[in-house]
């Protein structure tokens, strides 16, 4: 029997996209399909590489208002800001294309009379990348675009949320020119994911979600030699100093908590704000807050979407009450957010002061409209607390002194360290994380590493 998959619009609870899911016979040709097409893909000239890049790319930007209109009915965000994920997409992508000749030319040594020595970077093969629902275009294009640079194959998984972003992403490259079998999509179970990662028939998985689902991909991958980039979850903190410019450092951190209804890794989900300004900061922070607008995503309107599901709002909603019942105070009433409502994904933001590291809202990776807020009477304090923490994915300090920003960034324990913003992704800069986040890195020069296996050549030169 022919199994299918359902995405649920948290819009309105409808079947917004149903697919079938790949027998086990499709998966299986699409590998050998993958690993045939590669080495043809490999022997491409880096200009043609470029060139269809670049022209998928081009592809996706031509279709971003249709794409707009499809991640808001997927994962609900709202229209208004939808299509911002295809400009960030062209962004990353292109600034990858810009320095893959550099990123992929072969190592220079130092010169020895009588030999050629030099690195190259061949490819590793075939890569399996694994999407998530939260940004489904471009989270993958760290990947996608690197890997086909380098001369691999790639296969696209992508969330069951997001499934029709992987047939966007596949449609573009198609229109591009790519080779048949070079890029495909799969929308599999998550039995037939494993089964592929077992299967001797991928050399790399990179894979963006839960530390739950990244801890079981390297058991998987274990024993098979192959390589494993995971994105994990986080929960980032942000530090207000006394001399911060407290406009400008609620104004960021307001929009990094809340933006994507905080369904994001690199969100922020804990601030430690400086005794002496801490009042003030709380008063703007919560008073900026209020003026979200909580509604349908498809309604121009709107400013704060549903989140993923009414699960995964129930599970924040958990967090929130069993923070107060600890002691915590909750700033919002969600009242004022008429649409809030118990077993749906409509959830009003919260902000929460009087909290501490025993409440799993300071803690765990919370993933929605919430944030808690801790006054801290020194830098020193500030740093302890936000190094307790499981994960490091990013972290944020807002100040006018600049040289005491970049010393407290060298303590934090963190991938990518802001001053004066958060929230944001620089291409030009590793994407990368500690502790529980996670594994390897994407993005900038370094990003080709992962996709790509060293090879040395020492030739001797007879005379």
């Amino acid at each position: 029997m022919t199994k299918t998959q359902q995405t649920i619009s948290p819009i309105d609870g409808s079947v917004y996209v149903e697919r079938r899911l790949a027998s086990n016979e499709q998966v299986h040709a699409a590998l050998a399909k993958a690993k045939h097409a590669q080495t043809g893909w490999h022997d491409t000239p880096l200009e043609q590489r470029k060139a269809i890049c670049s022209r998928a790319v081009e592809a996706v930007v031509a279709n971003k208002a249709a794409i707009a209109e499809e991640l808001c009915w997927q994962m609900g965000r709202p229209i208004r800001y939808a299509a911002n994920e295809v400009a960030s997409f062209a962004e990353r992508s292109r600034y990858m294309i810009s320095i893959a000749d550099g990123a992929l030319a072969p190592v220079q040594t130092s010169d020895k009379p009588g030999f050629i020595r030099y690195i190259s970077r061949g490819p590793v093969g075939t890569v399996l990348v694994i999407a998530p629902w939260n940004y489904p275009l471009h989270t993958p294009i760290n990947s996608i675009i690197p890997a086909l640079l380098a001369g691999n194959a790639v296969i696209l998984k992508h969330s069951a949320q997001t499934p029709l972003c992987a047939e966007r992403i596949f449609e573009a490259f198609q229109q591009a020119g790519i080779p048949e079998g070079v890029f495909q999509y799969l929308h599999m179970s998550h039995a037939a994911a494993e089964d592929v990662i077992q299967s001797g028939q991928v050399d790399f998985i990179a894979f963006t979600g839960s530390v739950s689902v990244g801890a079981r991909i390297e058991q998987l991958a274990a024993g098979r030699f192959i390589g494993v980039g995971l994105e994990l979850g986080g929960k980032d903190p942000s530090y207000i100093r006394a001399d911060a410019d407290l406009d400008d450092a609620v104004e960021n951190t307001v929009d990094g908590a809340f933006f994507n209804s905080g369904q994001s890794c690199c969100g922020i989900e804990r601030i430690y704000v400086h005794a002496s300004v801490y009042e003030s900061y709380v008063g703007k922070f919560v008073n900026l807050v209020q003026q979200y607008r909580l509604g349908r995503p498809d309604d121009p309107e709107t400013t704060l979407g549903p989140l993923v599901s009414a699960r995964a709002a129930a599970l924040v909603r958990d967090q929130v009450n069993e923070a107060v019942a600890q002691g915590a105070v909750a700033h919002i009433n969600s009242l004022d957010f008429p649409l809030d409502r118990i077993d749906t994904p409509y959830m009003a933001p919260q902000v929460l002061t009087e909290v501490n590291h025993s409440m799993r809202v300071m803690t765990e990776e919370t993933f929605g409209p919430v944030v808690g807020i801790m006054k801290v009477d020194s830098d020193a304090q500030a740093v302890k607390l936000m190094n307790d923490s499981p994960y490091g994915l990013t972290a944020s300090v807002f100040t006018r002194d600049i040289e005491a920003a970049e010393a407290l960034g060298r303590q934090i324990e963190t991938g990518t360290f802001f001053a004066n913003r958060c929230d944001y992704l620089d291409p030009e800069l590793a994407w990368t994380g500690v502790k529980n986040t996670g594994r390897g890195c994407t993005l900038s020069k370094l990003g080709f590493n992962a996709f790509t296996r060293p090879k040395s050549f020492h030739i001797k030169i007879i005379p």
